[in-house]
Order: C-alpha cells, then structure tokens, then sequence
C-alpha cells in the first residue's frame, strides 16, 4: 500500500476514521476541534504536527510516530504513549488533560507540560531531562526509576517524587513541593 503524506493541510472537525489507517504521513498539519475519541493511530505518523481543542481520549497510539507534536486544549486520557515509535519521539503539551495517560520509557528530553492535568499519569522509567512541567496538578503521577535531571517542577502540585529512586539532579522545586519529595518519610512540613 503506497504512503498518503499529507503536507501543510488542516483539518478540522473531523473524525478519527478520516486520518486513521497505515502508511498515513502528516508533516506540518495542524487538527482544529476533531473528535479523535479511541481512534486507531497504528502506523500514521505525525511530523511537527500541531492538535488544538482535539480529543484523543483512549486513542490507540501503538506504532504511531510522533515526532515535535504539539497538543493544546486537547484530552488525551488513557492514551499509551509508550507503545508510540521510539523515533524521533517529541510531545509537548499546553492545557491539556493527560489524566491516566502512559509514558512508560519514553524519552521525552525538554519537553514541556503546561498546566496540564496528569492525575495517575504513568512516568515510569521515563527520560524527562530538562522537561517543564508548568503549574501542573501531578496528583497520584507515577515517578519511578525516572530521569529527572534538570527538570522543573517549581510550579507544579501534588506530585510524589521519591529522590532515592529517581534521578532528579539539578531538577527545580518550589517550597510547596518539598512534602512531595519527603512523603515517605511521614514526617511534618508547616509553614
């Protein structure tokens, strides 16, 4: 079956079964208010793609490339990322809502989320060096075995990040987040 690449095109209000199917390419597109609700994404690829007011809640992400992808006012609940092509992996996020998503692995160097809601997001084994996370609600937010290094945390919220098993040099936190990084200690921080 031939490649459909899709170049400088936009496409709005549309429905996950107009841009599903393998051997889709979409490069510089941008997807305006489309109900992408469990769409199967097996095999497209998305290049400096951009998706505003979308919902991809429970999309299938399982081999589809996402490479300098950027989501805003969108809902991605439940979409499995770690199952999305290694190659190239970009994804940053603005007002989004990321609750029950999956990162599990993935590297993720300098991306940013930006008040975005990840309540019982999966960062499991994740390289998130120098990533943003921008007054994000991280409540229940799984951080394990997961790299940090000079990520910032200073405006985010509700987040438990243990420091002896997560590689967190150099990562930035507010004053707020200090009971996040000290729970399993069970110990008391006022002020």
């Amino acid at each position: 079956m031939p490649i459909q690449h899709h170049e400088d095109e936009i496409f709005t209000k549309i429905t996950a079964d107009k841009i599903a199917g393998r051997n889709r390419t979409y490069e510089h597109c941008a997807f305006i208010n489309c109900d992408l609700s469990g769409a199967n994404l097996n095999g497209v690829v998305f290049m400096d793609c951009q998706f505003d007011g979308c919902n991809l809640a429970l999309a299938d992400a399982d081999d589809t490339g996402f490479q300098d992808v950027h989501f805003k006012h969108c809902k991605l609940s439940g979409v499995n990322f770690s199952k999305a092509r290694d190659f190239l992996f970009g994804v940053n996020f603005d007002h989004c809502i990321l609750d029950n998503a999956i990162f599990y692995k993935k590297k993720n160097k300098k991306g940013t989320f930006n008040e975005c809601s990840m309540i019982e997001t999966d960062l499991v084994e994740c390289d998130l060096t120098d990533a943003k996370f921008i007054n994000c609600n991280l409540n229940r937010a799984f951080f394990d075995r997961t790299i940090l290094k000079g990520a910032d945390f200073r405006t985010s919220y509700n987040f438990t990040i243990d420091p002896t098993i997560n590689i967190i040099k150099k990562a930035q936190f507010g004053l707020h987040g200090l009971p996040g990084l000290l729970s399993k200690y069970d110990i008391k921080i006022e002020g």
